[in-house]
């Protein structure tokens, strides 16, 4: 894997160090396919990305109605950690943004029939450098808006669970653990 501890010690270093996260659960068969598709992948960059008290959130044309999460993707190999984040940032959300906090280092072990497939999501702190989201990647994000961390403690988290899907409790973990760094939980 690409993101390893050569690349995230030089994150910890101008960062800070995260809160650890572990996770291990049962995923539907789609979901394995989905964090499989990308072939040498199992990893991911959440962002908190804050303007003010405001926090940016993402929709994805498949999420069922109302469902909304902070933005995120994957850092490319040969791309470097830090510009992999503000990439994704920029295309999902239209903002450039500043990394300035390391907040959670998730590892997660999904499983489904037998296989199994461990995962690392790395949740950073952004600052906003602009007011206007304006997703780049209309193809991936639906639509970008501003909330808070509260709705996304609240409202989202009741939503997230209706949906009975196992990988939105992980995003359940990884959304309280970040809440919790931030000292809101």
């Amino acid at each position: 894997m690409h993101v390893d501890e050569a690349v995230l010690e030089p994150l910890r270093v101008r960062f800070g160090r995260p809160a650890p996260l572990a996770w291990e659960g049962e995923i539907t068969e789609a979901e394995y396919r989905l964090s499989t598709a990308e072939a040498g992948r199992a990893h991911d960059v959440t962002l908190f990305i804050l303007d003010g008290d405001r926090l940016a959130f993402i929709r994805k044309p498949q999420y069922p109605a109302g469902l909304w999460r902070p933005p995120g993707g994957g850092v490319k190999p040969g791309e470097g950690f830090e510009a992999g984040a503000l990439r994704e940032a920029l295309e999902e959300t239209g903002l450039a943004v500043e990394l300035t906090r390391y907040l959670v280092d998730a590892r997660a072990r999904f499983r489904h029939a037998g296989r199994q497939l461990d995962w690392r999501t790395h949740v950073f702190e952004a600052r906003a450098l602009g007011h206007v989201l304006a997703p780049r990647d209309v193809r991936e994000i639906e639509a970008a808006r501003w909330g808070t961390l509260a709705e996304l403690s609240g409202p989202l988290r009741e939503r997230f669970l209706a949906t009975g899907r196992p990988l939105w409790r992980y995003r359940i973990a990884l959304h309280d653990a970040a809440a919790e760094v931030l000292g809101l939980e």
